[in-house]
């Protein structure tokens, strides 16, 4: 019998190149210097960004003042006292976590009922509240459980967990819609206690949406949503739209706008995926780019970038000239905050690769404590070991020179 004609979809198949690696080598090196390597290329962005999720759009003007958190009495004390502190840190949905309730006590250890001013403002999470269980059961265990004793207002921007849809084995991760979970709990429309609380009584602060721009006293804080990819992250792109990195090209043009009357604050950009990372995860190259691009456009720098993602401690300077301008600008990834340890960091040495230093490294748990005053930018890192917490690191922007002390 004559062999038959094979199908259009068959003789289409047996065209396309086949690849020799299923999946791109794990490297710590830019995209911009990877060697392309036949059948691989040099990297599989092209394929995440077609995974990412559409960005909720806010629910109102994404501005907070710090009035809305903790109250105008609040503010007031902080004023008075010429400074302000806040926690940050990322990475710790945990089911019953138990270093991410060592991290969260050691955290409530730095309030002091009696000097509130004294105490930190709030507590800004940068991503990954939830892994895996996207609905009240899941908030109940791995947020609001192991933060029960945790005194201060909480506020955060998604990381890739919060936003997913599927777990890895395909499974629903408890929400239809990317972000729907993350948005019940902080961006109710009022503050109130959502019932993925249960018994446990915490206010929940009505955050604007998923990115957002807080004016507080000494301070601005930009945080930005970087999508659900495991790496790298977006803000803006094909599939997603531009109407996130828009937004920060407004929100920062208008901050400097502000400086040129004469009123200069700290400026911090906070995002989940971290654009310079030696540990767990790679950096996220394209997503500095369009931040760098807004920050052009803007004529504007961030005075620090933070992030977590990567399960560890690193820090970095950044060394730049905008308008021929000298400025040394903190990058540091803080997503130790309880969930599992990365399984390696790479080892900081301070040697310059390209416009940076990676500065120091530690692959353990803790958090960071953000303290700032009209003159100066301090960040540092608590790190909290079998429940003791001890300094690890600490940087410090001069705000009129824009160089690190």
């Amino acid at each position: 019998m004559p062999a038959r004609k094979a199908s259009k979809a068959t003789a289409k198949s047996s065209n396309r190149k086949v690849l020799r690696f299923a999946h791109p080598f794990f490297t710590t090196v830019p995209h911009n210097r990877r060697r392309n390597i036949p059948g691989v290329g040099k990297r599989m962005t092209e394929y995440v960004g077609t995974k990412l999720e559409k960005i909720p759009d806010p629910q109102r003007e994404p501005t907070m003042t710090l009035e809305e958190i903790i109250g105008k009495p609040g503010v007031t004390a902080i004023k008075k006292a010429k400074a302000i502190s806040f926690h940050a840190v990322g990475d710790t949905g945990h089911p019953n976590g138990e270093m991410e309730e060592l991290v969260a006590d050691a955290m409530s250890g730095d309030y002091k009922a009696a000097k509130p001013e004294k105490s930190p403002a709030f507590f800004l999470h940068m991503g990954d509240v939830n892994y895996y269980k996207n609905n009240d059961a899941g908030y109940h265990e791995q947020f609001y459980v192991p933060y029960k004793k945790y005194p201060g207002k909480i506020i955060a921007i998604p990381g890739n967990h919060d936003g997913e849809l599927y777990k890895f084995d395909g499974t629903s991760s408890g929400q239809k819609n990317t972000l729907d979970a993350f948005r019940k709990n902080f961006c109710p429309p009022k503050p109130s206690i959502p019932p993925a609380a249960g018994t446990i009584y915490r206010e929940m602060v009505s955050q604007p949406g998923v990115y957002w721009l807080l004016n507080a006293p000494f301070v601005d804080i930009v945080a930005l949503y970087s999508n659900v990819a495991e790496g790298p992250g977006y803000i803006a792109g094909k599939n997603i739209g531009q109407k996130q990195k828009g937004w920060l090209i407004k929100t920062l043009t208008a901050i400097q706008k502000e400086r040129d009357k004469g009123n200069r604050k700290a400026l911090l950009i906070v995002v989940h995926h971290p654009p310079f990372s030696n540990g767990g995860h790679a950096s996220s190259t394209d997503m500095l780019k369009d931040i760098d691009d807004a920050c052009k456009q803007s004529s504007i720098m961030s005075d620090a970038v933070l992030a977590a993602h990567a399960h560890d401690y690193q820090r970095y300077t950044r060394f730049v000239s905008p308008g021929g301008k000298k400025m040394e600008i903190p990058f540091i990834v803080a997503g130790s905050g309880g969930r599992g340890l990365s399984p390696h960091v790479g080892q900081a040495n301070g040697k310059k690769d390209g416009d940076h230093t990676y500065d120091k490294s530690l692959r353990g748990y803790g958090y960071l404590t953000v303290t700032v005053t009209d003159r100066l930018l301090t960040i540092s890192f608590t790190q909290v070991d079998k429940g003791l917490k001890k300094p690890f690191d600490k940087v410090v922007v001069d705000l009129k020179t824009n160089l690190l002390r």
